[in-house]
């Protein structure tokens, strides 16, 4: 898995960092190889002004199809934030996932075998 964080209007520590990559392996290690670049962007929404209001925007890359997922979450905790994100990002590979699966099972065909009578 490929991660890329930037984190705009807010000092990024040593700890942040950390907790953020380890919800992330937490949420998307299942899904193994299938995962391919995943950016998060955490931003101040209200920015120099002050607030409660801290986001966290995730998008990850479904592989082989390329297909990008998208997850947000804000909250006046910036851990909680995260982790509803990284939470959130989980669910939706899963979704696609099962999806893939189920329009691969409706292309399949049945093959019958002929038996023969004696």
């Amino acid at each position: 898995m490929d991660t890329e964080i930037r984190i705009l209007g807010i000092d990024l520590t040593g700890a942040l960092q950390l907790y953020i990559e380890r919800r992330l392996r937490s949420s998307l290690s299942r899904f193994g190889g299938r995962v391919g670049r995943v950016r998060v962007r955490i931003t101040d929404v209200n920015g120099p002004r002050g607030g409660p209001d801290k986001s966290c925007h995730i998008s990850a890359e479904l592989l082989p199809s390329g297909m990008t997922l998208l997850q947000q979450a804000t909250d006046a905790n910036l851990y909680a934030a995260i982790g509803r994100a990284t939470e959130g990002i989980g669910r939706s590979f899963a979704r696609a996932l099962g999806r893939n699966r189920e329009r691969k099972r409706q292309r399949e065909t049945v093959r019958f075998s002929r038996q023969r009578q004696s």
